[in-house]
């Protein structure tokens, strides 16, 4: 997770700038990867219209003391998943808080599962609602949590 820039953007950096685009800025280095994912050791790798993606690398640094990876690391990723991929599709102006998210954790995860991918997916989109579901995968293709989420459209105090 070396390499890359970790902070916040002013809102006057990004206040003319889609959610996707604000996004797409992040990945490209134009705006800071965001605290967390220094901290969590995971980082915003790919977004669409209604999708995007997060990578990680489980390590010891997330064990809980059965010596696997605290399963609040995956439903973080699935919070960061769902909520980007809610964010893709956000005019200017318009923000969003997450509701509510429940995961279901289906494998381990372990120091040595590899890199981790996290899948987003909005499903519905309404004027004040946005609901989303992720994936969260191991690299060959294993599901080792899924879950969903609801999203608060937050207006334009414009």
């Amino acid at each position: 997770m070396t390499n890359y820039r970790y902070g916040v953007a002013s809102p006057a950096e990004i206040a003319e700038m889609s959610g996707k685009a604000v996004l797409e800025a992040i990945i490209d280095g134009r705006l800071p990867q965001p605290p967390i994912s220094q901290i969590l050791g995971f980082r915003l790798t790919e977004v669409g219209d209604g999708f995007a993606v997060f990578e990680g690398d489980p390590g010891t640094h997330l064990f809980n003391p059965m010596g696997t990876v605290h399963g609040g690391w995956a439903l973080t990723l699935i919070d960061s998943a769902t909520a980007c991929a809610a964010n893709s599709v956000l005019p200017a102006g318009t923000g969003y808080t997450t509701v509510e998210t429940r995961g279901n954790f289906s494998r381990p995860i372990k120091a040595d599962t590899g890199r981790v991918r996290a899948e987003g997916r909005v499903i519905n989109q309404g004027r004040q609602i946005i609901t989303a579901e992720a994936r969260v995968l191991a690299a060959d293709g294993r599901i080792l949590a899924h879950g969903s989420s609801t999203l608060l459209v937050l207006a334009s105090a414009k």
